[in-house]
């Protein structure tokens, strides 16, 4: 009887099969009930603990722990969680990504697999394809072509195991030592980039007897460490805080799996004797949940320390610009970049409430200190720069918007990016009205004629009264009633200010030209007009409070 031959195609195919699979489940879990998913993680992670029960339950369901993990770098950017709680949800969720294992070994070698597959794929397709109009329906599709695909890629792989199993020789491997076998883990699951994965292969080959539990053990130790090399490349050229979530993850596996590796053998013999299991794949799941819920219990404890550590490393990747929280964040994740963008932009009204206060503000002492030509030509320079700024920051928020418009907005959050972005606009104008004349200004309040002295005072006062009723009303909790008509009251002062001034411009010898003061009156009350504009589109359409200073 001929030797039957590896077939490594079909090996190779399932390996495929079943991470294509993995990615379809990914991505109709995600469509289904993503934004569920990240309310809840955002929501009920406020401390290190429920971080990890919140973490293992949404990796459980999802079946990704790198889109549980993306999530995480959304909300820690967005300064919506703090990276010792984020720390605590990738910690559960490596526990949450043993629920695969559990699965496969308790259906995927019990039942015939390709037979279990083939309605998910036939229905799952139909389903698919005819109701492409009907999101829920093409999503619900999807996920049962992902499972069905999960499936066929184990018997591909345990099919093409089983083939060759009494052929396979493994005792000089186990010459070497059990770390042979812990590197084997490593560098398999590092290649083929997912350990549930490399987790399946494992079972298919203590299926088929070609190694045994311990060596199966020292496999998934392997594979826990492997998983953790995709990570932290991906995180190479990415942000700090994703950098420091891929050290926290490396630490956990790398030094719970070196652990657990010492004492491997009698932690295999004290779980089969305690539990008394006689199916060596349902002891190796087991295992696989112990070793995350032993390293859990270890690190635990010292979050707190691992956080103040972590937050000390990688200073030089953090990311550049003016902006403060959507640098941090990825638009693939609107709900949370939304909110990100909001922050940002109420950051953008401390950068411009603060440049129009300096337009105006000089203390008595920098007066007396500083010569009025200094003060002439030293001042717009630092004015100018504050405005630079103020449009860089423009920029950054603008591009962001742009990269966001192209992912799958809900109604409510494309409303809330329009009022967002004509708020920005409106900011700028502000400033851009007040940086035009702001020269001008600081003329007027050197001149000695008392009708300028008066108009620069009355603008002053004026614009400070005006900037105290904007932090007033982003302040409050909320805007029941009327919004404020600042653009009525703003004409009217206006008309007020510029028919007195031709009045008394008639009886007074002034120094200051009356056709720059009027421009002055006109772009003070028009940078007014913008910033109270932009306050309701801020206030109306979004969820941030202005902080209290």
């Amino acid at each position: 009887m001929e030797e039957e031959i590896f077939d490594f195609w079909k090996f190779l195919a399932g390996i495929g099969v079943f991470l294509w699979g993995m990615h379809q489940l990914e991505t109709s879990i995600k469509e289904l009930g993503g934004k569920s998913f990240r309310n809840l993680l955002q929501k009920s992670t406020n401390t290190a603990l429920k971080g990890i029960l919140v973490g293992a339950l949404i990796t459980a369901v999802l079946q990704s722990s790198s889109l549980v993990t993306l999530m995480v770098l959304a909300f820690l950017g967005a300064g919506v969680i703090s990276l010792k709680n984020s720390i605590g949800v990738i910690l559960g969720a490596n526990l949450g990504t043993t629920i695969t294992a559990w699965i496969v070994a308790t259906l995927g070698f019990k039942l015939s697999v390709a037979g279990f597959a083939m309605p998910f794929l036939g229905l799952g397709s139909l389903l698919y394809i005819f109701s492409s109009s009907r999101p829920f329906l093409k999503n619900l599709g999807a996920f049962a072509v992902g499972f069905g695909l999960l499936f066929l890629g184990l018997d591909f792989m345990k099919t093409a195991i089983e083939a060759v199993a009494d052929q396979i020789d493994l005792s000089t491997f186990q010459a070497y030592g059990l770390w042979v076998y812990l590197l084997i883990g490593i560098v398999v699951t590092a290649l083929i980039q997912s350990s549930s994965a490399m987790v399946v292969i494992i079972l298919s080959s203590i299926n088929a007897g070609v190694i045994g539990l311990i060596e199966g053990a020292v496999l998934i130790i392997g594979a826990n460490i492997g998983t953790t090399i995709t990570v932290a490349i991906g995180s190479l050229g990415g942000s700090a805080d994703k950098k420091r979530l891929a050290l926290a993850h490396t630490l956990f596996n790398v030094i719970t799996g070196l652990l657990i590796f010492i004492f491997i053998e009698p932690l295999v013999d004290y779980t089969m004797h305690l539990f008394d299991i006689q199916d060596p794949l349902m002891e190796l799941v087991l295992l696989n949940t112990l070793i995350n819920l032993i390293g859990i219990v270890l690190f635990f404890p010292f979050i707190p320390r691992l956080e103040k550590w972590l937050q000390h490393r990688f200073k030089s990747s953090e990311p550049i610009g003016f902006s403060k929280f959507i640098k941090n964040v990825s638009p693939k994740v609107p709900e949370v970049a939304i909110a990100a963008l909001e922050k940002d932009m109420q950051y953008a009204f401390e950068r411009t409430i603060s440049f129009l206060t300096s337009v105006w503000k000089e203390s008595d002492e920098e007066k007396k200190q500083i010569s009025v030509w200094r003060r002439i030509l030293q001042q717009p320079k630092d004015l100018m720069e504050q405005y630079k700024q103020i449009k860089a920051l423009e920029d950054e928020l603008t591009s962001y918007h742009i990269d966001l418009q192209e992912e799958n907005l809900s109604i409510e959050d494309a409303e809330r990016l329009t009022s967002l972005m004509l708020t920005l606009r409106t900011l700028v104008y502000a400033s851009k009205d007040l940086k035009d004349v702001m020269h001008n200004i600081k003329e007027m309040e050197d001149k000695e004629d008392n009708l300028t002295k008066k108009y620069y005072h009355h603008l002053k006062q004026y614009t400070f009264e005006y900037l105290k009723e904007i932090k007033t009303y982003l302040q409050a909790e909320s805007i029941e009633g009327a919004q404020p008509d600042w653009i009525a009251k703003n004409a009217r002062k206006y008309d007020y200010w510029i028919v007195n001034l031709y009045q008394e411009y008639k009886n007074h010898t002034q120094e200051f030209p009356i056709s720059t003061m009027t421009n002055v009156l006109k772009q003070v009350i028009s940078s007014l007009d913008n910033l109270g504009s932009a306050s309701i589109h801020f206030k109306t359409k979004t969820r941030i409070v202005i902080d209290k200073e």
